[in-house]
């Protein structure tokens, strides 16, 4: 081996399929390549048949220190129609593991391969990863306390034979604000599916990790990173490094040049920005309310519209796009009505760019965790509208724990009526409580800034895993 690569250091990191998972992984190899120049990393993609334009795109446009490698496609055509998208996103890299496997292999023999990265539902690869001698890893997207309770559901699950939206009293977990067990993600929620028993097969093999890089900050979640990093409670190494975000949009912003032109225009904090995330849908109705409640608030408005879907609200997940305009499904003359108030947006706009425009004063959110962290890091406060996911508990984390969120109410229905949508955008913009949400953005905005300072808490989380790495024997 020649001595260049003996002093460089190479880290493979296998994602799942969703442009979320990737964006954030992605995110992290930057943060580490940029940081520590004798550093390489490939990423390993597996591809469940879903189209792969964008993930290729954003690949392509990434350091040469930074490689990719997308595996061949898996069949899914012995599955249900209906299969969960946890089930898929978990079997993509199950049914890639022989190619995963040969993958590992040419990088063994051709770099100074020192660790294996997988991303929060790649656990089921840490098998092959043993068979090359390799430490492995988990990066983990979301925070501290969708941590906890991945290491706390089996043991929940021991201790509760109901379902856990039906607990009366709400769960309390080391270091978290308590939650009510409906706010739990729709896969633990129906323990007689086999999905059900394949998270809690995941959640059992998380201790198998050496560590879990976490894309969180320790200022934001003090109480519940302490209670992970407790030495006596066994568990992986725990480090915060977060938080990664994009510092632009990766698409080409000059298409949506025209939204970011009509902010420059708008007052100062007087636009609230309405985006459910690239994986996030409503139904027709609750469409309706949104735009009858936008309208209602006399507020200004900047929303990314998609066509409604009745029965998911993360059809949008794997970047399969609509073919149907997304505006023939807003109420009658909602366009006409509300011209020079609000702009509506087809599918997608520059959020980076939106997020640290003067003229935003709010967010309303679905709460993944790529766009909370770019709120946060923007200083923008939000009304928290969960769709899927862990997005409930960010909720819970946002509105109750760190209180920089208003949290929508559904109906008995499960619809958020037109009045009280109106009634938080103007609170948000306008009210007592949006400027007390406002001022506490405005500090963790000042906390997300120093903890990737020099001497900041994540800077010196990502210290220490490179320094493992640097020392690992080959």
């Amino acid at each position: 081996m020649e001595n260049s690569q003996q002093t460089t250091v190479h880290v493979a990191m296998v994602t799942t399929t969703g442009m979320g998972h990737l964006l954030s992984l992605v995110e992290f190899a930057e943060r580490l390549v940029h940081q520590y120049h004798n550093f390489e990393v490939t990423i390993i993609v597996p591809d469940d048949g879903s189209p792969m334009k964008y993930q290729r795109q954003l690949l392509q446009g990434l350091p040469k220190s930074i490689s990719s490698i997308f595996l061949p496609p898996v069949s899914f055509d012995d599955l249900p129609e209906q299969v969960r998208i946890e089930t898929r996103i978990v079997l993509s890299l199950v049914r890639s593991l022989p190619a995963l496997k040969d993958s590992l292999k040419v990088l063994v023999e051709s770099t100074r391969l020192v660790a294996v990265v997988v991303d929060l539902f790649g656990i089921d690869a840490i098998d092959v990863f043993e068979e090359f001698g390799l430490t492995p890893y988990i990066f983990f997207p979301s925070n501290a306390m969708l941590l906890q309770l991945i290491f706390h559901l089996p043991k929940l699950d021991e201790m509760f034979s109901c379902e856990y939206r039906d607990l009366p009293e709400p769960i309390k977990l080391p270091g978290c604000v308590p939650f009510h067990g409906s706010d739990i993600a729709a896969p633990a929620q129906d323990k007689k599916n086999v999905g059900y028993q394949s998270v809690i097969q995941l959640c059992r093999r998380y201790p198998l990790a050496a560590g879990i890089i976490v894309n969180s900050f320790m200022h934001l979640e003090q109480d519940a990173f302490k209670a992970l990093m407790e030495d006596e409670l066994g568990l992986p190494k725990v480090y915060p490094v977060g938080p990664l975000i994009q510092t632009s949009s990766r698409n080409e912003v000059n298409e949506s040049n025209n939204c970011l032109r009509w902010l420059d225009e708008q007052p100062h904090g007087s636009v609230v920005y309405v985006c459910f995330g690239s994986g996030g849908t409503i139904s027709h109705e609750q469409m309706n309310e949104l735009a009858l409640g936008l309208e209602m608030s006399g507020k200004r408005f900047l929303w990314v519209v998609k066509s409604p879907v009745e029965k998911a609200t993360n059809a949008s997940y794997f970047g399969v796009e609509s073919v149907e305009d997304p505006f023939h499904f807003l109420p009658d003359g909602f366009l006409e009505r509300t011209k020079g108030v609000g702009v509506v947006v087809p599918s997608w706009a520059p959020q980076i760019e939106i997020l640290r425009h003067g003229s935003t004063g709010g967010f309303l959110t679905h709460c993944g965790w790529n766009s909370t962290l770019e709120a946060i890091v923007h200083g923008v406060p939000l009304i928290a509208w969960p769709l899927y996911a862990e997005q409930k508990m960010n909720a819970v984390l946002l509105a109750d724990d760190l209180k920089v969120a208003i949290r929508v109410k559904e109906n008995e229905n499960g619809v958020v009526g037109r009045e009280d949508i109106a009634k938080f955008v103007e609170g948000l913009i306008d009210g007592e409580e949006g400027q007390l949400l406002r001022n506490k953005m405005r500090k963790l905005k000042d906390a997300a800034k120093m903890v990737l300072s020099p001497d900041g808490s994540s800077t010196k989380s990502l210290a220490k895993v490179t320094e493992i790495w640097k020392n690992q024997e080959t």
